[in-house]
């Protein structure tokens, strides 16, 4: 069973970075897709990025050319460089993983952005 550990987040000022990281614990190689989402207090949970096995990328209208989602296969590490962050984007955010031929799904614990105006 895959688990995926999400550290990073933290309190930011509006404008404002940080880098989100998912540590997974197999070979991020072999996975379908990662991505990552986000839930906001009585907020349904929404997609933010992803990133599938050959590199193919997709956002959110709300983050691009703000937010960037990559990965560093050595380290099976996903990452979410976020620029520019905005009070709206205060959230959990989560790491999710899509693997196996029968496309299992993994989650993480999730880490607190604040982005303060």
């Amino acid at each position: 069973q895959v688990q995926l550990v999400e550290s990073g987040g933290g309190l930011v000022q509006t404008g404002g970075s940080l880098r989100l990281s998912c540590a997974a614990s197999g070979s991020i190689f072999s996975f379908n897709t990662m991505g990552w989402y986000r839930q906001a207090p009585g907020k349904q949970r929404e997609l933010v990025a992803t990133l599938t096995n050959n590199g193919r990328t997709n956002y959110a209208e709300s983050v691009k050319g703000r937010f960037t989602i990559s990965r560093d296969n050595a380290k099976n590490t996903l990452y979410l460089q976020m620029n520019s962050l905005q009070p709206e984007d205060t959230a959990v955010y989560l790491c999710n993983a899509a693997y196996g031929s029968s496309w299992y799904y993994a989650w993480g614990q999730g880490t607190q952005v604040t982005v303060s105006s």
